[in-house]
């Protein structure tokens, strides 16, 4: 009886409190009430750009041709014989990047165009598609996971440069893109120029960011982890514009309906798979899959699949070889 008791006191306090509280309001004339808006918080690690590091270079002709690799053959090696002998292949990827490489809501396996690639890679190198650990990266971190061997490759929308071949290597392109401009339908901007003293997501460690502080000095930058972050700020109104490859930008758009992909390209975008330097049998190994999916239609098939209804007809990049 005495919990009861308390209870019921609990009770009629927090029945006082509430009428009070009601009574309070009601006393205010409607006419001059004010709404209370807070502002979404940005996504975890999102940071305005701090505008005055460096640039990378431009000078491709550190390099020469950045796209050229070595010529396919499947002759194997030390690194192929490990990868075997661990039976597995551990691949790097981004398991938020909509088409490419995220998780199907209904059977929980990683999906998309750059998933597939790595199965078809898994596939000619342990004889099994399935065998095979993904590993989640932001795309900051990919050189430092192929430089640390943290993973045998990296299959995530990975443009070849000149910088970036400094650290790591690369197969031969299997995928070209464009970056572009991804913005809420009807807000007026057309193209990077519209950029101009307007706020732009971006991802930290990525072409894209260095392509808009170089060819849009004007436009105010937030840098963030994931492709997904930027699309939530962009549907919050917390930034105006998102910019980044064709390819990603679509399955954004697809994500979206509100939003739309605009402008001509800002810059060519061939993509790669990583592969840590030093690893020359493995990247013969995996130019000799790239080399089997275009021949045998695989690469048209997954194309299909994944990125035609957004990005229309395609096929596979001719390859280049430096040897």
């Amino acid at each position: 009886m005495r919990a009861a008791r308390g209870y019921a006191a609990l009770v009629v306090a927090a029945v006082a409190l509430l009428g009070g509280c009601t009574a309070a309001d009601d006393n205010v004339p409607i006419g001059t009430r004010t709404a209370k808006y807070t502002e979404p918080p940005l996504p975890a690690k999102a940071v305005p750009l701090v505008t005055d590091s460096p640039l990378p270079s431009t000078n491709q002709a550190q390099c020469g041709d950045p796209t050229a690799s070595l010529r396919p053959s499947s002759a194997g090696g030390p690194t192929v014989d490990a990868i075997r002998a661990r039976g597995r292949v551990i691949v790097g990827l981004d398991a938020g990047s909509n088409l490419f490489s995220f998780r199907d809501p209904i059977s929980g396996a990683i999906v998309g165009f750059d998933a597939d690639i790595a199965r078809e890679i898994t596939r000619d190198l342990v004889g099994n598609p399935d065998l095979i650990e993904f590993r989640n990266l932001g795309s900051g971190d990919r050189e430092q996971a192929l430089q640390d061997h943290m993973v045998d490759l990296v299959a995530k929308t990975m443009t070849i440069t000149c910088e970036r071949r400094q650290k790591v290597t690369f197969s031969t392109v299997y995928l070209r893109a464009n970056q572009r401009v991804l913005v809420v339908k009807n807000s007026g901007i057309s193209g990077i120029a519209d950029l101009a003293g307007k706020k732009v997501c971006v991802v930290r460690g990525t072409t894209s960011l260095d392509h808009i502080r170089r060819y849009q000095p004007a436009a105010s930058i937030l840098t963030v982890t994931t492709w997904a972050d930027c699309l939530v700020v962009l549907q919050q109104r917390q930034v105006d514009a998102a910019s980044t490859d064709d390819s990603i930008l679509a399955g954004m758009a697809a994500q979206d309906p509100y939003t739309e992909v605009v402008g001509d390209s800002i810059s060519p975008e061939p993509y790669g798979i990583g592969i840590p330097k030093g690893n020359d049998d493995l990247v013969r190994f995996v130019n000799g899959t790239l080399e089997r999916i275009r021949a045998d239609g695989t690469w048209n098939r997954l194309y299909r699949q994944w990125l035609q209804p957004v990005l229309g007809p395609s096929g596979p990049p001719t390859p280049t070889y430096q040897d």
